[in-house]
């Protein structure tokens, strides 16, 4: 593979240009006019402009994505993460134009993206999965059957898309049937598609997920997990790996599961299978996401597997040149997702310019972002404007390392989720290995200026 375009934005599209540029592949960025002066603008061979700021009229037309692949020449799609990375049409057209999809084939990403046929997939394959209904729910009375038949409380959840859009909880009949309508609607509404499932809901859970890599040649490994159990809104926070709380059997069983799920959708690349885990230790298939996730770091740092490059190598159709005994878990690492957010004002966005901008460094620190001093945040994407990583041999070390970097990061000019960060880090819980995803919800008790 000799040039890749980044059909992406922010620090996934620098993280691809650099894993590129150590492997002799050439870049090609494509852009929106809001982020002309982004640091993957900048550093990529190549760049073209693709439209105006809004991501419909850019980083989500497809069209205009190909005819910049088709004029610069280049032999691979990297898709990154949101915007077109989980779309079956897009790597389909991809594929029609003869280049290459740097992630699984559309058929997989179908099978895998429609959660009530990935749940048939993969129990056919003996992974645990959630009480409910076998397939999509078409109304109201058969929603409160189910419910009758599995216990309250039960979830409401949109077969397409992610983010917790289309998610609902109900504890009852009356607030299933206001409930159902509403997923019905806010799942079509975000995703075009109102289907929904009903599942058991388990309170107070662990979300661990396995980061999994899968060749062309049937070769399958997992990389162990990582907790994601500190999330808002469904968002995740905080992850790290391994699992404070996975023993090695669990751990074991769960990696069986995840592999076995894969292999169960003709998987190639990299992809995430998402667990809740309750109390005692069972474990139930969530969600396969198929793209790289936000997370990835602390999955490199723990394994020294760079995850990008493993997508470009399989793309290229590499064997994974490791297998499973391979794989050691060598350190702990955290990472925690910097937003450009007002969490004192209900999480609100904050773009605008960065006056002063200083990543904290040392040793066990690593920084994932593309922003700078005289970088303007625009107003219209995610406001996730960096990520930053701590790692060490024990948990303790990274907790204290990530308190330390939190403390040294300084940007200025807008507001950010840094000080909700170092809060958490260095309460109990966190630091006890406690925290499940009911976490924020009592940490906003404690500390209710934070939130």
């Amino acid at each position: 593979m000799e040039k890749v375009l980044i059909a992406n934005r922010g620090e996934i599209a620098l993280r691809i240009v650099r894993a590129c540029r150590e492997m002799g592949i050439k870049t090609l960025a494509v852009y929106s006019e809001a982020d002309i002066e982004s640091l993957h603008v900048q550093l990529a061979d190549e760049a073209i402009c693709i439209g105006p700021a809004a991501g419909p009229e850019s980083y989500l037309k497809a069209d205009r994505i190909l005819s910049a692949a088709e004029i610069a020449d280049v032999d691979g799609i990297h898709p990154g993460y949101g915007f077109l990375a989980e779309n079956a049409d897009f790597a389909e057209q991809c594929e029609s134009c003869n280049i290459k999809f740097i992630g699984p084939s559309a058929e997989s990403i179908r099978k895998m993206g429609d959660k009530a046929v990935a749940k048939e997939t993969v129990k056919e394959v003996g992974v645990p999965v959630c009480g409910g209904s076998d397939g999509t729910v078409e109304s109201e009375d058969e929603a409160v059957k189910i419910a009758s038949e599995v216990g309250y409380p039960v979830m409401i959840k949109a077969v397409a898309g992610g983010g917790g859009k289309g998610l609902r909880i109900a504890r009852n009949d009356i607030s299933l049937r206001k409930e159902f309508i509403m997923a019905r609607s806010e799942a079509e509404k975000a995703f075009g598609n109102g289907e929904v499932l009903i599942e058991k809901y388990i309170e107070n859970p662990r979300h661990i997920e396995f980061q999994v890599l899968a060749d062309q040649h049937g070769n399958v490994v997992h990389l162990g997990e990582r907790d994601c159990s500190i999330q808002r809104r469904h968002q995740k926070l905080i992850e790290e790996a391994p699992s404070p709380f996975v023993s090695e059997d669990l751990r074991k069983r769960m990696g069986e599961a995840a592999v076995a799920a894969t292999k169960a959708a003709n998987y190639e690349g990299a992809g995430t299978i998402e667990f809740l885990v309750d109390p005692d230790g069972n474990f139930y298939f969530l969600e396969m996401n198929t793209r790289i996730q936000v997370e990835h770091p602390v999955t490199e740092e723990v394994t020294g597997i760079d995850l990008i490059k493993q997508q470009l190598l399989v793309a290229q159709g590499e064997k994974l040149a490791f297998k499973q005994e391979d794989i050691k878990i060598t350190k702990h690492a955290i990472e925690c997702r910097i937003n450009a957010e007002d969490p004192a004002r209900n999480f609100i966005p904050s773009p605008g310019t960065i006056d002063l901008y200083y990543a904290p460094g040392g040793h066990g620190v690593r920084v994932d972002s593309h922003c700078y001093g005289g970088y303007k945040i625009p107003p219209y994407y995610d406001s996730m404007i960096g990520k930053l990583i701590t790692y060490g041999a024990t948990r303790e070390i990274a907790s204290q390392r990530m308190y330390r970097a939190l403390s040294e990061y300084l940007i200025r000019g807008i507001k950010t989720t840094i000080p909700l960060q170092k809060a958490i880090v260095s309460d109990p819980d966190f630091l006890a290995g406690k925290a499940t995803t009911k976490f924020m919800e009592d940490f906003a008790e404690r500390n209710p200026k934070l939130d």
